[in-house]
């Protein structure tokens, strides 16, 4: 059989490509083999840092017996979930309608079209535990398509209708301070008092939702709330959570935060980072930076995507067994999935640039624009950026509205942490493309007809929606005009009253209505000397936007289009204060900059 996984741009996929199963990567060739054939489509979702999907591999993929079953009878089709997530979202959104234990691996039955009539997650290689074998379900889909095809294309239809129903949204009124507050104290209800954190096992760190109750507003008018993120976070810092070089683990399956799931996530770091800073827990936010500057980062600029939870030890590949050694000289570390997805780098950029900003590491601050420029330069496909790279080539994989809205939050973060206006106008750009054009859609799932997950919940990090209001209303508080607000505006009126009937998973969008609640903080610092008393203490400051240039800097963002600038490059040393773009009097003495909101 070909191979034609070895050549592919996914560590994930790489990894399978010795397998006795004939994979075909995503792409229109599976579509066009299922429809010659007539067979049905198993897709197979997962990623190179996933324990369960490394598992099924062993015990089904790599066997000749299972192999012989699944080639014989299906077109076989593996995806990286995080090459492609929106086919992850369409297929996990269906998968939804046969099990509700959702997660990875997610197997996937579809028709030669594309659209789901069965799906489930790991089965083990023979029955066991209530779960049926994974020989036992292919025989069974095979029946069910061989001798009763109706009535599997009829459910797969009905699949595809409720998807269609379930993706229609209203718009509402724009959350009030008491409706945040509200949806805030709501959270807090599922604290687990003991232990820290939110519900009981398995437990995640759920950084979007840390992050609203964090926003200024709730601290104000709902301190209790706001505490709870500081607990949880506390919790998670000083529990086997947290590896001891500073990084985080995905999760731990017991509800006391051990047992961790040891793969390393870069989304979940970025956003503990933020966490971290907004805690005023510097040395947990230093010991997350180290992890990200020393596991996660790639020569020449950008972040990886994750570490691997499993790794060889005494030539046993186990899960966890290099982070529980007592001492790890000589042992491998896990393995890195090398992919430099941009969304992600977005946000790792973002938290970096912010948190060099606040404890004043220049080494941070150069990461993040490193790694901006190395998105720029690589992560594009002719002028457009995509969803990842791998070792310096780009993906043919479509970048995602929130890919290219949280890589534009961060690339504002880099200029108001170098001063450098640039990086804001290019920022500018790419959300003005996004807002104008839309993000591209996956081309297989378009020309099949596949129905699109509706993206309205921030799970492990910020939905299309959230991220695009999010960057809009960064664009908005630097003084890039009033339309860059009502974008904001609109995606959460047309998500609010969803995200306070459930404000656990949506985080993000709720952050992101907080700060439409109230008129924003600005501090610019236009200094002599970005190393000075006044610069330091305007870096000490509680503001939603910290700019901290040089006449000659301040100059260029006023000629760039930034309003919040204007006017203020002829005025010596001196920081504007500003509530809503109306700014107080400069103060020149450093004594006399007010930290506090």
């Amino acid at each position: 059989m070909s191979n034609r996984l070895a050549e592919t741009l996914s560590p994930y996929l790489r990894a399978h490509a010795d397998n006795p199963v004939d994979w075909y990567p995503w792409g229109p060739e599976a579509f066009a083999e299922a429809q010659r054939r007539d067979v049905p489509l198993l897709i197979s979702i997962g990623y190179s840092t996933c324990h369960w999907c490394h598992v099924m591999a062993r015990e089904s993929f790599a066997s000749p017996e299972t192999a012989a079953l699944i080639n014989e009878n299906f077109v076989a089709v593996k995806v990286d979930r995080e090459e492609h997530p929106s086919v992850d979202g369409a297929y996990m959104a269906a998968a939804s309608a046969f099990t509700q234990n959702l997660g990875w691996p997610l197997t996937v039955f579809a028709t030669p079209t594309g659209r789901t009539f069965h799906a489930g997650t790991y089965w083990p290689p023979v029955a066991r535990g209530g779960m049926p074998g994974f020989g036992d379900v292919l025989a069974a889909v095979q029946d069910a398509w061989a001798q009763r095809r109706e009535m599997a294309v009829e459910q797969a239809d009905a699949v595809a209708t409720a998807l269609v129903q379930a993706g229609a949204v209203s718009t509402s009124d724009l959350p009030s301070e008491a409706d945040l507050v509200a949806a805030a104290e709501k959270i807090v209800e599922r604290e687990d008092a003991l232990y820290g954190g939110f519900g009981g096992a398995p437990k995640f760190p759920v950084a979007t939702t840390l992050d609203f109750l964090q926003h200024p507003v709730i601290r104000a008018r709902a301190p209790e709330a706001a505490g709870a993120a500081e607990r949880a976070l506390t919790a998670m810092a000083a529990s086997a959570l947290r590896d001891r070089d500073g990084g985080f683990f995905r999760y731990a399956t017991m509800r006391d935060w051990t047992v961790p799931h040891y793969e390393r996530m870069l989304t979940d770091n970025a956003q503990l980072l933020n966490v971290a800073l907004r805690a005023g827990s510097p040395v947990v936010a230093r010991g997350v930076a180290g992890f990200l500057l020393t596991t996660l980062r790639r020569d020449g600029g950008g972040f990886h995507a994750a570490q691997d939870s499993e790794s060889v030890v005494e030539g046993q590949r186990v899960e966890g067994g290099y982070y529980l050694a007592d001492s790890r000289d000589g042992l491998e570390p896990p393995a890195v999935d090398g992919k430099v997805i941009t969304g992600w780098n977005g946000l790792a950029i973002g938290a970096l640039a912010r948190a060099g900003v606040a404890l004043d590491s220049h080494e941070w601050t150069d990461a993040a624009a490193s790694a901006a420029d190395y998105v720029l330069r690589v992560n594009r496909r002719d002028g457009v950026l995509v969803r990842s790279s791998l070792d310096g080539a780009a993906s043919d994989a479509v970048a995602t509205a929130a890919d290219i809205a949280l890589f534009a939050d961060g690339l504002f973060a880099v200029a108001l942490a170098t001063g450098e206006s640039s990086w804001a106008a290019t920022a500018r750009g790419l959300l003005d493309d996004l807002v104008e054009e839309g993000a591209a859609e996956d081309p297989v799932l378009a020309a099949h007809g596949v129905v699109a997950a509706p993206d309205q919940t921030d799970g492990d990090l910020p939905s299309n929606a959230a991220a695009i209001a999010r960057v809009s209303l960064t664009a908005w508080w630097l003084g890039a005009g009033e339309r860059y607000r009502e974008v904001a505006e609109e995606h959460v009126r047309r998500h609010g009253a969803s995200a306070l009937r459930h404000p656990f998973g949506h985080g993000s969008l709720l952050a992101v209505a907080a700060g439409l609640a109230q008129a924003p903080r600005q501090l610019v610092a236009v200094v002599t000397d970005p190393r000075g008393a006044l610069a330091r203490a305007a870096r000490t400051v509680d503001a939603d936007i910290i700019a901290i240039v040089t006449p000659a800097q301040a100059q260029a963002f006023a000629e760039a289009g930034f309003e919040l600038f204007a006017g203020r490059s002829s005025s010596g040393d001196a920081v504007f204060d500003c509530r809503g773009f109306v700014c107080r009097l400069p103060v020149s003495d450093p004594a006399e900059v007010i930290a506090e909101r």
